[in-house]
């Protein structure tokens, strides 16, 4: 074996022996003597340093980023407006019903009919009944006019006069009430057609064929326009700071994000909960996004962006309740600091204090070191670039 290593240390015979000793079949003895020669200079190197590192880590710096002031709500998305459409008459029945659940209406369309035989038949009775008081109104002013025209003469009385004049002013007030009879009827007859209020969405429906129509029943709900609004609920503490016009997100069940505007904060605050409502306009893309009249919906306002401190998440070390990062010190030891978080916006967490600019800390696997480790900095592969391989001969 000593022959080896001294055949090992020298240059020019290190061919022979290796060619010596795949004659011999010792190759493993001289592979044995190299690992135990390089096993002892790792042993060195740690006892040097003073122990096995105990984790190869990367080392990361805060990063200042502008991040967005968010307030958290949470609400339900509710109709802007509903109106209530029912029949204006009694006693007659539905004879159609023309739109259900979900149909997109326009302003003036008929919804649904009321059976109208009844009151086209008052309605000719009432014509008939101006025509005839338009008769006796012609009667009445003729025989006024004669009256008129020979009271100076002296051969009518004054009461006869006078008889003839009421008699045109009573068959004129006769016109004039079956007339408005007329246009009563006429009336009426319009609201035996349902029609709707203004544009919208049909939200809801009890009208159903046959059915006896009766004053103040509710027979369809409209959504005024298809609009929808989020009411969300936010604590006193930050109602102040939620203005009308500020940008509003909000995600629905199905996952989609729906951006809104605040529309107005309520005057009042809830005694019991200390919250109040603030109405946020959704967009006409908030139903295709998913957001339907009822949803319960999770969002935040935006309020502006401020200059935050910030680690990657996996850099922070959650343990007894609290958070820590680790700074490694000039020999390669890491050192626990204890650090206060902040807002947290996808992978990465503000740091509120414990942390400066300046001090480089583990990027990741924090959570398998303790105070005091030693570990073995790799830096990025971009901070030098790699050496050009010397030229062959």
């Amino acid at each position: 074996m000593n022959i080896f290593k001294n055949t090992l240390s020298s240059p020019r015979l290190r061919i022979a022996a290796v060619a010596l000793a795949a004659a011999l079949g010792i190759g493993t003895v001289v592979a044995v003597a190299q690992d135990g020669k390089n096993t002892g200079r790792d042993k060195g190197a740690e006892k040097k340093s003073g122990g096995r590192p105990a984790l190869t880590v990367n080392l990361v710096t805060p990063q200042p980023l502008q991040w967005p002031q968010i307030v958290p709500a949470n609400g339900n998305i509710v109709a802007w407006q509903e109106a209530i459409i029912g029949p204006e008459i009694s006693g007659n029945r539905l004879t159609e019903v023309l739109v259900n659940v979900g149909d997109v209406v326009k302003k003036g369309q008929v919804l649904a009919r009321i059976a109208s035989d009844t009151v086209n038949a008052e309605l000719a009775q009432s014509k008939a009944a101006a025509v005839e008081a338009e008769a006796q109104l012609a009667e009445a002013k003729a025989n006024a006019d004669r009256a008129r025209q020979i009271q100076a003469t002296g051969a009518l009385s004054a009461q006869q006069i006078n008889q003839y004049l009421t008699q045109e002013q009573t068959a004129l007030a006769r016109l004039n009430a079956a007339r408005a009879k007329v246009q009563a009827d006429e009336l009426r007859l319009s609201h035996t057609r349902l029609v709707a209020p203004d544009d919208g969405i049909i939200s809801a429906r009890t009208a159903t064929v046959g059915s006896l129509a009766t004053q103040s029943q509710e027979l369809f709900r409209l959504i005024r326009g298809g609009r929808l609004e989020w009411r969300a609920e936010v604590t006193a503490v930050d109602l102040t700071r939620v203005k009308s016009g500020t940008a509003a997100t909000l995600i629905t069940p199905s996952g989609q994000a729906v951006q809104g505007k605040v529309r107005m904060v309520a005057p009042t605050v809830d005694p019991q909960t200390r919250t109040a409502i603030v109405y946020v306009d959704l967009p006409a893309t908030a139903q295709p996004a998913g957001a339907r009249a009822g949803m319960f919906a999770r969002g935040s306002f935006e309020l502006g962006k401020t200059e935050a401190l910030t680690l990657p998440q996996t850099a922070v070390h959650q343990r007894e309740g609290f958070s820590y990062a680790y700074r490694v010190g000039p020999d390669s030891r890491v050192s626990q600091i204890k650090v206060d978080l902040g807002r947290r916006i996808g992978d990465r967490v503000e740091i509120v204090s414990g942390l400066t600019a300046d001090v480089r800390v583990v990027a990741s696997g924090v959570g398998f070191l303790a105070d005091g480790d030693l570990v073995r900095v790799v830096e990025a592969a971009t901070a030098a670039p790699a050496a050009a391989p010397p030229a062959q001969k």
